[in-house]
């Protein structure tokens, strides 16, 4: 746990008391701040006052005393309305933060030069995020992986020299957190997501921009150009006098890092030399994860990992579970599990690394649905479709061979049978939705280890190695 020393004798109101608000009240308390506890959740209250800490309804309590708002990143902020503990909080003129606003705040104060690797983006983050975190452990780092991945960032260990705190963000997180200030800071991609949140695309990315722009002096920003936002932020980084990393796996480039035929490129100055290459890699297959790759290898090369030990962190990198996860292979077919790809543009990143595809799709839709991936309806053998976008989806893939599965168990069993008996070389069951999960699953995750325990418990499947 990271104790909150900068809040030590002041009251801080806690509001949202899922895994991370929880966690930033047994920091705060740690710290020696004084917390009021409270969340809509009346069960999420009862946890909080099981734990020791003070409750109450932040609407019948005095605000003068509260020295600030600590708000889960799901609260909102600004769109489609501030939450009303929010508006409580401004009428009290009583500063709102997140839980890594509260972590910057103490890497300040005990170990300011500590690395901190910060990472965002619409898509990929979270697998560049367990790569980074995987090459600092190859390289010998004490690393701490936490944030919008897994951990509360407060429940990792306090940073210190040494120590490697490699953060995923969301746009919810950044909006929370005004001194964001990493050492290396990454913005992979910026596409249209999460605009109820955020109102605009502008704005969104916006948000997303002040994670690279925040980056401390001598630090790095690290940008992904193959989309017009962040071609726009890089050379507004630029202008300001950052240290600004360009990445594309689209296009080469005059100074920065690309990737050209499976093989990570710098270039400086007209110099040009091989950074690492990517061929046979199975967890990073795809151009998606060629982006998500050259990120990583950005970021620690500027942290002075040397390329042996970066190429060796690649080719041993075991990939993130439910992202292009290979679950098992039976004879000459492929099961990959990409529960995580929950809207159009990331299925389309799956879409395109593979060529025979025996396609696992559909739950609760989300607007557009998967009209932007007609391009890639020429390398889907046959789709099986689950859950409430089913008739939607089988309405769009028209002539493109489907059927409605209903659910993940039928789905899976009939790709596995329709796979082995096309006689194929390298058909693929690809499970990637292009849908939320809630119509039938809690959160992708639980969605991606049914599919996992199906496909191995289907007779000769063995393990990818």
């Amino acid at each position: 746990m990271i104790p909150v020393t900068s809040f030590a004798g002041k009251t801080v109101a806690v509001f949202g008391l899922g895994g991370s608000g929880l966690a930033s009240c047994h920091a705060l308390k740690a710290g020696g701040a004084e917390v009021i506890a409270a969340d809509d959740n009346a069960e999420n209250v009862a946890k909080a006052a099981q734990a020791g800490f003070i409750t109450a309804d932040l609407r019948n309590v005095s605000w003068a005393n509260f020295a600030a708002l600590v708000l889960a990143p799901g609260v909102p902020l600004t769109h489609p309305v501030p939450h009303w503990s929010v508006l409580k909080a401004r009428e009290a003129g009583c500063e709102v933060i997140g839980d890594i606003e509260l972590f910057c705040r103490e890497r300040r104060r005990h170990a300011p030069n500590a690395p901190f690797v910060a990472i965002t983006g619409t898509n990929g983050k979270s697998t560049t995020t367990a790569l980074i975190a995987h090459l600092t452990k190859v390289a010998g780092y004490d690393t701490q992986m936490g944030g919008n991945i897994g951990t509360a960032i407060l429940s990792l260990e306090p940073p210190r020299m040494g120590r490697v705190h490699v953060i995923e963000m969301s746009s919810y997180q950044i909006d929370l957190t005004p001194s964001l200030d990493p050492s290396v800071g990454i913005l992979l991609n910026v596409s249209e997501d999460h605009i109820d949140r955020h109102g605009t695309i502008a704005h969104y990315a916006a948000v997303k921009e002040r994670l690279v722009a925040g980056v401390q002096a001598g630090g790095t920003s690290i940008v992904g150009v193959d989309d017009g936002f962040c071609r726009d932020i890089a050379d507004r980084l630029d202008r300001v006098g950052k240290n600004v990393v360009r990445i594309s796996v689209k296009n080469p480039l005059a100074s920065g890092i690309h990737v050209e035929h499976g093989t990570i490129v710098r270039t400086a100055g007209g110099a040009r030399s091989e950074v690492a290459k990517l061929g046979g890699i199975g967890s990073l297959r795809g151009q998606h994860n060629a982006q998500n790759a050259a990120c990583a290898a950005g970021a620690a090369l500027a942290m002075g990992i040397s390329l042996d030990v970066l190429q060796n962190g690649l080719r041993s990198f075991p990939g993130l579970a439910h992202r292009m996860e290979q679950v098992g292979r039976r004879g000459n077919v492929l099961f990959v599990n990409d529960s995580k790809g929950t809207n159009a543009d990331a299925t389309a990143h799956a879409l395109s690394s593979f060529a025979d595809i025996f396609w696992i799709a559909g739950g609760k839709p989300k607007a557009g649905g998967i009209t932007g991936l007609t391009g890639f309806f020429p390398r889907i053998r046959k789709a099986y479709l689950i859950g409430e976008a089913a008739q939607e989806f089988s309405d769009t893939l028209g002539a493109v061979a489907h059927e409605i599965s209903q659910t993940l168990d039928v789905a899976v069993e009939h790709a596995a049978r329709d796979a082995e008996a096309s006689g194929l070389t390298d058909a693929v069951v690809l499970l990637s939705p292009a849908c939320a999960s809630f119509d039938q699953y809690r959160n992708f995750e639980i969605r991606g280890t049914k599919f996992r325990d199906l496909v191995q418990a289907l007779p000769g499947v063995k393990p990818v190695v």
